[in-house]
């Protein structure tokens, strides 16, 4: 995907946007994102399997964040396949903060009473047509051999984490009605404002419903094990979780934790080595 192209689109689609400046904004996983002007994005799938990731956006985000109390990145143009591009394409609003990734972990409790709003806000039961996901939110026994092997591959990753995923893995199913889930809300895709609390959550392509457990495992991918405990305390403050639904969010950061170890992304590997650490320790 190139500048050229995307001016394209916008002269085809939204001429009245397409002498805006144009840069290269960030190059994810599933999109690339362009700076157009100060205020949108464009955000335009890098492959096949990142269309369904973007459609699940541009169809359910705006439902989704409407309680929350954080900004999120609804589109505000859908873009249409083109001759010159075969995939769908949106416009967002850019959302200005710093992300959590890039603040020392000990300097991001201010974060965690945002975060917790968002989960207790966020995790409430979701429509039958709700986005699929099968790598989040599912039963933990769908994961579990893959996330296994993964484990035995890489004993340097931390001692005993073998046992330990089998342990918390086997921890009581999800009893309850699929609720809306992020999906991926590890810091990369958090945004804080200058006094270091929660002003955005970017990055909704796993959007999809399941087991809350999913997205709790944050807790351990982003904070310390003082502000964590905070994040979970304010989590299970409102009764609306099961009592074993900790546990699983242990066995969940261990799934993701090892699969952004074993990705190679530089911008993952931080996260990974925190998290694997602290379950490391874990008892």
């Amino acid at each position: 995907m190139t500048i050229e192209l995307v001016r394209e689109l916008l002269d085809d689609q939204r001429p009245d946007l397409a002498d805006l400046p144009l840069s290269p904004f960030a190059h994810g996983w599933d999109n690339e994102t362009f700076a157009l002007g100060d205020r949108l994005l464009v955000r335009v799938p890098r492959r096949l399997a990142s269309v369904e990731l973007l459609t699940h956006e541009q169809r359910w985000l705006s439902t989704v964040a409407r309680n929350l109390r954080v900004r999120v990145p609804v589109p505000v143009f859908v873009g249409r396949p083109a001759p010159s591009f075969a995939y769908p394409w949106s416009i967002v609003p850019r959302l200005n903060g710093t992300v959590l990734a890039k603040i020392p972990l000990r300097q991001r409790g201010p974060a965690v009473e945002g975060l917790a709003e968002v989960m207790t806000v966020l995790h409430r039961p979701a429509p039958d047509d709700a986005p699929s996901n099968p790598f989040r939110g599912v039963p933990l026994a769908q994961r579990q051999q893959v996330v296994h092997a993964r484990l035995v591959e890489h004993p340097e990753w931390g001692a005993g984490l073998v046992e330990r995923w089998l342990e918390w893995s086997s921890a009581p199913p999800y009893p309850g009605r699929p609720v809306w889930l992020h999906g991926d809300p590890h810091p990369l895709n958090l945004l804080v404002d200058g006094a270091g609390r929660l002003s955005a959550v970017l990055d909704w392509g796993d959007l999809t419903a399941g087991d809350p457990a999913s997205d709790l495992a944050s807790g351990w991918l982003a904070f310390a094990a003082d502000d964590r405990q905070r994040f979970l305390h304010r989590c299970g403050i409102n009764g609306s979780y099961d009592p074993a639904v900790f546990t699983r969010a242990k066995a969940w950061t261990l799934a993701l934790a090892s699969a952004f170890a074993a990705s190679d992304d530089p911008a993952l590997a931080p996260i990974a080595r925190h998290a694997l650490a602290e379950l490391t320790a874990s008892g």
